[in-house]
């Protein structure tokens, strides 16, 4: 039985007419006929009970035509969502994302209008640091990721391209030396006690911090770790050392501390979005199509 014996059922059970049937069908009605009578056959019972003047459905048949558009229903469903996957419209989408983006607009304005364009895929979004995302997108548990990186050590199986530069800001207490400044550089930082990420979290800003302090001529004094940034304003709260952290960050308002912007041209953090080198699904080609949309309209801005 196939899906088209099902189809010439359902048209002679609703028209109660062959000849009617067959229009419906574009196919003359001598084949239609004996594509029914070939159905019978093979079900074993009559679904039809004919006469010269009238067509009628057997009990059998009623039963059989309730069971019939569900199945048609079904198939034409399973049709429909292999064309909305096909096209990139459901489906699942696994993002990663540095923690600091979600306090930019960034972020949300991109899921915000992919979601609006494609409102049954279903977005899994997932909190990772930099080393995580990597390993993630490489082992196929994300399909993309947002990412602090600095372009140094990603597999060669992925490609990371740069979208956007987040200046860095420094971290100190109200009653800190620098508190009142403008703005500071890092040659004025060489005593200072650094608070920043354990280097086995696989951050993206491990490297920056370094590589401003030997710029400026020497190695950062870290005195305390913490995993997270919010970990580390509380710690500059408490008159531990001072913090440095991308400028999404200085929306967190904690009494006591103030940031400070970084007089230092490399003083900024890079977000790159990363995927596997190979043609993206029609899931993430829609989704980067969106991404290249609002990377476009804030450079216009």
């Amino acid at each position: 039985m196939e899906l088209r014996h099902l189809r010439y059922f359902r048209a002679v059970a609703e028209e109660l007419n062959f000849t009617r049937a067959a229009r419906r069908l574009h196919i003359g009605q001598p084949p239609l006929s004996l594509q029914i009578k070939a159905l019978e056959t093979e079900l074993g019972l009559p679904l039809f009970e004919r006469s010269k003047r009238r067509v009628a459905l057997t009990p059998a048949g009623e039963r059989f035509l309730v069971s019939t558009r569900q199945i048609l229903a079904e198939a034409e469903r399973a049709i429909e969502d292999a064309h909305r996957a096909a096209r990139g419209e459901t489906g699942e989408l696994r993002i990663g994302f540095t923690s600091s983006l979600p306090f930019t607009t960034f972020l949300p304005d991109v899921i915000r209008a992919y979601h609006d364009g494609f409102p049954k895929v279903r977005l899994t979004l997932v909190e990772m640091f930099t080393a995580g995302q990597l390993e993630a997108i490489t082992a196929g548990r994300l399909e993309i990721g947002f990412l602090r990186h600095t372009g140094q050590g990603a597999p060669p199986e992925l490609l990371l391209r740069p979208i956007r530069r987040d200046p860095l800001r420094l971290a100190v207490h109200a009653r800190h030396r620098l508190a009142k400044a403008r703005s500071v550089s890092f040659a004025q930082l060489r005593d200072e006690n650094f608070i920043t990420y354990p280097t086995s979290a696989g951050t993206g800003m491990s490297l920056p911090l370094r590589q401003l302090a030997m710029s400026a001529g020497f190695e950062p004094k870290v005195v305390q770790e913490a995993r997270e940034a919010s970990t580390q304003i509380g710690l500059v709260a408490a008159g531990l050392g001072v913090a440095v952290i991308p400028s999404p960050l200085e929306c967190i308002r904690v009494p006591g501390v103030r940031y400070l912007a970084l007089s230092d041209a490399a003083a900024f953090v890079s977000l790159a979005v990363a995927t596997r080198r190979e043609p993206p699904s029609p899931l993430l080609a829609a989704f980067l199509a969106t991404l290249d949309s609002k990377i476009a309209a804030a450079r216009a801005a």
